[in-house]
């Protein structure tokens, strides 16, 4: 089988090409084709992929071929797969989703508000065109999308494809692995009941033989406090609510504190990524027979440091993350276990972003929710989950209505439409200033908002 991977220069890369080295079955992805719009960010990428294959066992199957190439028609030509990680704007279009809402008192965060509407306003009309290539290229190719804000443009590619783009994110699989170990329980001998949209969801339920087991977590203070979730909210919070919220929730639920927290720092996320890819790329350019140990310690750095902001308890200090968690990544997981599924048959159960039809009361049919999923050849089917309570719906359905003006706004390029979508999120509190964050876009990133009207 041949896989595509969108945004092949992108740093995460080996993740999802590690998958692929463990994945020793019949029917397994053959060819991968890397795609970057970015030259040398390829040419680095293939370095550290050799050299991540070099260091892999022996094993009875040959390691996929890999190749890259610059051009999107050449790559997508009869691919089986597509897996979608582009960052469109690169990494300083995420330090201006940062900046230009935090100088305006505003959350600066890359999928979660404001910041979240501008990178969708420039990402849509590049995932449009990509849905097209595909339709035209590989029509009976599934698309996996990682691609950010990943609800708001896999539900922007399904208008052109339909049901064959699937949305994967690796925070609500995480979420309840943790919450069913702190239960000591395998999370595969248990029903997960989890329901909302990308970075926007509640785990409401965990049930072994039809009991459910996450009131006994939400009650038992050194188990709930123990996990990342129980870090982040408090456990009195996570009790008051009843369930466990997707760690993005933080930013919903304590948006003054993350604003404080992420100003307070000297650099945003994005500003230092900057710094740290800059280096990293150079680096194994200049020294190629370094490449797998250099990706590896700039992984490790990336995976302990993430969502730091979130961390600060009372006391002013950062706690640390789980070593689990820096070292789990999950993501490509999920992408494997999808691909296998489809192609292989091999059903699974996955929390993924999926066409709603009906799963989630309150939501339109064709809205992409993210819920647990039966797969396999056929695709996903979402499962039944229990209704979101009043405040959850709330404000899912509040964020879906932007993202739905967000994908109008990019399709008719209307700068009415823009101002709107960051005027009615739920994280900004003025019209007046969803006007200044959309004339800072249009001055700092012209080439992507400069064409609005």
């Amino acid at each position: 089988m041949k896989l595509v991977i969108l945004g092949g220069g992108g740093f995460r890369v080996p993740l999802v090409h590690g998958a692929l080295l463990r994945d020793t079955a019949d029917r397994r992805v053959t060819e991968v084709v890397l795609h970057d719009t970015d030259g040398a960010r390829l040419d680095v990428m293939r370095q550290v992929l050799a050299a991540q294959a070099a260091l892999h066992p022996a094993a009875a199957t040959a390691p996929p071929t890999v190749t890259a190439t610059t051009d999107l028609d050449a790559a997508l030509a009869g691919t089986d797969f597509v897996f979608s990680a582009m960052r469109v704007g690169g990494v300083e279009g995420r330090t201006a989703d940062e900046r230009i809402a935090l100088d305006l008192g505003l959350l600066g965060q890359e999928t979660t508000g404001p910041g979240g509407v501008g990178y969708g306003l420039r990402t849509v009309p590049v995932a449009l065109d990509v849905a097209e290539r595909v339709r035209r290229l590989a029509p009976d190719a599934w698309v996996i999308n990682f691609t950010n804000p990943a609800g708001l443009v896999t539900q922007a590619m399904q208008t052109v494809l339909g049901e064959r783009v699937v949305g994967i994110c690796d925070s609500p699989l995480g979420l309840a692995k943790r919450a069913a170990g702190a239960l000591g329980h395998d999370l595969d001998d248990l029903e997960i009941d989890y329901a909302g949209l990308n970075h926007l969801g509640w785990l409401t339920g965990l049930r072994h033989d039809g009991r459910d087991l996450l009131p006994d977590l939400l009650a038992d203070d050194a188990a709930l406090g123990a996990i990342e979730e129980g870090q982040l909210f408090g456990t009195d919070w996570l009790r008051s609510l009843g369930s466990l919220p997707n760690e993005y929730l933080f930013y919903y639920y304590f948006t003054r504190d993350a604003i404080a927290q992420i100003t307070g720092a000297p650099q945003t996320r994005g500003e230092y990524l900057v710094g740290q890819q800059a280096d990293f790329y150079a680096g194994v350019a200049a020294a190629p027979e370094q490449a797998w140990q250099r990706w590896d310690s700039v992984r490790r750095d990336r995976n302990a440091t993430y969502m730091q902001e979130t961390r600060e308890g009372d006391d002013g200090q950062s706690h640390e993350r789980a070593e689990a968690d820096v070292e789990g990544g999950g993501y490509e997981g999920v992408a494997l276990a999808l691909m296998a599924a489809i192609a292989r048959d091999e059903p699974a159960r996955l929390i993924l972003n999926v066409r709603n039809g009906g799963a989630v009361a309150g939501l339109p049919d064709d809205a992409v929710v993210e819920v647990p999923c039966r797969v396999d050849a056929a695709g996903p089917v979402p499962v039944t989950v229990s209704p979101l309570p009043g405040h959850a719906l709330g404000l899912v359905q509040q964020v879906k209505a932007v993202d739905e003006i967000v994908i109008r706004a990019a399709v008719e390029r209307s700068r009415s439409l823009a101002v709107q979508a960051f005027a009615l999120h739920p994280l900004v509190d003025s019209v007046t200033v969803a006007r200044e964050v959309l004339t800072a876009y249009e001055s700092r990133l012209p080439d992507f908002y400069g064409s609005l009207s």
